[in-house]
């Protein structure tokens, strides 16, 4: 079995490949939806945006499952402060996410216009919603989160909801919307045709720049006006779960200072290029790249993210010394080793499934298809 450290770090990198997957699969999801208005203008054009996710989203919210499960296993003292601390944020991003079923569900029981139109704004706000709760999240990751630990290890947790509606992490929220749309709008490029096809392609122009500005945006705030937290002793990379066993100081710089912040870095420029690559592809039937490229956009932002943190999980604004660490927040490490062995087994398995489910779907939706299927000839 691998050492401690090695399994803390392992961990560390599998949550953010969970976290990445979530994102780049049911991030569209999100954004197909938030869009469904602005593609669709008619019920037969707002089906067939909808057919386009239909088949997968069921499988793509699994990645949303597993992201939460491993944090609980896996990091058992994040998981407690951080659904604590967020936990009317994470309530109303699972209202918003119940919404979709139910909307998929009801929206064509009637053919009432009023009906359909009603539901047609829930599942606009269902992709709105959780965009903006999970870049809002965050964004107030940087500036730390209010919670403490006391001596015998008793979390409290400090103000509320509208606690963490903060300048920079709005900013941030917005920039989290604005990528979930552009990764929608590239999906809905890939499995469309005719004018739902071309209104896809004229969002990805527009919101392209609109990402790429406000990601800017907010890692120069990050930069000039953000503190960040450093390590400055106590914790040891293989020592036990003891958030209060290291000393924390304030002043630094999460790019500068931080031991990934160079790879922070890299990888942001990277969610910046491929974000733009993204608009020479429009109008030239590259489609399937356009979307690799929105993809590659949503990993590195959130690479970029976790790596300027590390090794921070959740800092704690109220207490810099009880904030969560990669090497003071974990399972035992026979626990890890033990998870490690059964995700190399199952992982292949869910991929390859995936895979394969996505080429058995592979194909355009037509709205001569939808309008022979559903009678609206």
């Amino acid at each position: 079995m691998p050492d401690y450290e090695t399994l803390r770090i392992v961990w560390w990198a599998l949550l953010g490949v969970l976290l990445v997957g979530f994102a780049v699969t049911d991030g569209f999801d999100l954004g197909i939806a938030a869009l469904l208005r602005v593609l669709g203008h008619d019920d037969a054009e707002r089906r067939a945006v909808l057919e386009t996710v239909e088949p997968v989203w069921e499988g793509n919210q699994v990645w949303l499952i597993l992201g939460a499960g491993a944090i609980f296993a896996a990091w058992p003292l994040l998981y407690a402060a951080a659904f604590s601390g967020f936990y009317f944020a994470m309530l109303l991003a699972l209202l918003a996410l119940i919404v979709r079923p139910v909307g998929f569900n009801f929206r064509n029981k009637f053919t009432d216009a009023r009906w359909r139109g009603f539901w047609d704004w829930l599942l606009t706000l269902h992709g709105i919603v959780p965009a903006l709760v999970f870049g809002v999240a965050f964004g107030n990751l940087f500036l730390g989160v209010p919670f403490r630990y006391d001596e015998t290890l008793r979390l409290t947790h400090e103000g509320g909801f509208f606690d963490l509606l903060r300048p920079y992490p709005l900013l941030t929220g917005l920039v989290s919307v604005a990528l979930l749309l552009l990764h929608g709008a590239a999906w809905v490029a890939v499995k469309s045709e005719g004018v739902v096809l071309a209104r896809a392609e004229r969002a990805v122009r527009l919101l392209a720049p609109a990402f790429v500005a406000l990601y800017v945006a907010a890692g120069f705030v990050l930069y000039f006006g953000v503190t960040g937290y450093a390590l400055q002793g106590g914790s040891t990379p293989a020592g036990p779960s003891n958030p209060l066993a290291k000393t924390v100081i304030v002043g630094s710089n999460w790019l500068v200072d931080s031991p990934l912040g160079g790879w922070a870095v890299a990888a942001a420029i990277v969610a910046l290029a491929a974000a733009l690559a993204t608009l020479p592809l429009c109008g030239r039937r590259h489609h399937l790249a356009m979307f690799v490229a929105s993809s590659v956009a949503v990993s590195g932002t959130i690479a970029s993210a976790g790596l300027a943190l590390f090794p921070f999980l959740l800092p704690s604004s109220l207490d810099p010394r009880s904030s969560l660490t990669v090497w003071d927040a974990s399972s035992s490490r026979t626990t890890l080793g033990l998870m490690l062995l059964v995700t190399a087994l199952l992982l292949p398995i869910v991929l390859a499934y995936t895979a394969w489910v996505y080429r058995v779907l592979r194909g355009r939706v037509s709205l001569e298809h939808v309008k022979q299927t559903h009678g609206m000839y």
